[in-house]
């Protein structure tokens, strides 16, 4: 009797010890409670405000509205709330609970947003494809956005009578330096000539005025810009099928920010409630359709 209770006793106080010291999850991490999302507890580059990342010049659709006199922003002004991502920005801060004039807004180049190291911003959004090579530097938010590159070139040139993607191996083409449309023309159109790479989108439109590279591959909603508001005389030849998993662009955050995860219940709940869908309908899909390039 004596050494059964002594016994029970033993087991009760291990299961004690094992509680405290807690167990490992489902991923092999030991578990630790969630961090609040409230406004107040969020880890901020400046406490009390919001501060997002973008490029300059910023570009519609992207971004809309004039930049007001003396400001930096060069084309579209992200503070305007215009444009798909300016407003997706905004409609994610209002859901954290920042008002417009708690979101301040950095210039972040492209090619340096998903570079590893600290972050002068809490998080950037800059058609911003997920890889999972820029994930191991930085972290990505869930999708606002799924995308696919397009085909722009100047018409009654000869690449404009393509249909598949053998028929763009003998042309020369160009895309900005670290998208994922350089990637696209190395890794799936392929073409016998190597592309060109530019350090910006004005200068590969620049080059394709020029005749320097016969097309140019960007994603299909700047396609639209390009050749009804930047190029007079261009025309977008058609869209790419996605190459393996749908191309998304996601919000990037400095490896292993505690916002991500604030931010990805933000953007469910803006996409539950229509918002995203009402805000892609405003600034995109005004667009036509274009012809699949296969």
């Amino acid at each position: 009797m004596r050494r059964g209770l002594l016994l029970l006793l033993l087991l009760l106080a291990l299961g004690a010890i094992a509680a405290g010291c807690g167990g490992e999850d489902d991923n092999g991490g030991t578990p630790s409670a969630q961090a609040s999302c409230d406004k107040g507890d969020l880890a901020l580059v400046e406490p009390g405000k919001l501060t997002i990342g973008t490029d300059n010049p910023a570009f519609p659709p992207w971004f809309g509205g004039t930049p007001p006199q003396g400001s930096t922003w060069e084309v579209g002004d992200p503070t305007s709330g215009e444009g798909f991502e300016s407003a997706v920005a905004y409609a994610v801060a209002d859901e954290l609970g920042f008002t417009k004039d708690e979101v301040t807004w950095v210039v972040v180049p492209f090619n340096q947003s998903f570079k590893p190291g600290p972050k002068d911003f809490d998080f950037d959004i800059n058609q911003i494809s997920y890889l999972p090579a820029r994930d191991k530097a930085v972290d990505f938010s869930d999708s606002y956005y799924d995308v696919n590159q397009a085909l722009v070139a100047m018409d009654g040139t000869p690449i404009t009578k393509a249909k598949t993607l053998d028929d763009l191996k003998p042309y020369k083409l160009g895309a900005q330096i670290g998208t994922t449309s350089y990637n696209y023309i190395n890794d799936t159109i392929k073409p016998s000539k190597d592309p060109s790479v530019y350090d910006t989108n004005n200068d590969v439109i620049s080059a394709l005025k020029a005749k320097q590279i016969d097309g140019i591959v960007v994603d299909l909603p700047t396609g639209f810009f390009v050749t009804a508001a930047q190029l007079e005389g261009s025309t977008i030849v058609g869209q790419f099928p996605a190459a393996g998993e749908q191309e998304y662009f996601g919000m990037v955050f400095e490896e292993g920010s505690s916002l991500r995860d604030c931010v990805n219940e933000a953007l469910k709940a803006v996409k539950d409630a229509g918002r995203l869908e009402e805000i892609q309908t405003e600034w995109l899909s005004t667009k036509a359709e274009a012809p699949v390039i296969e």
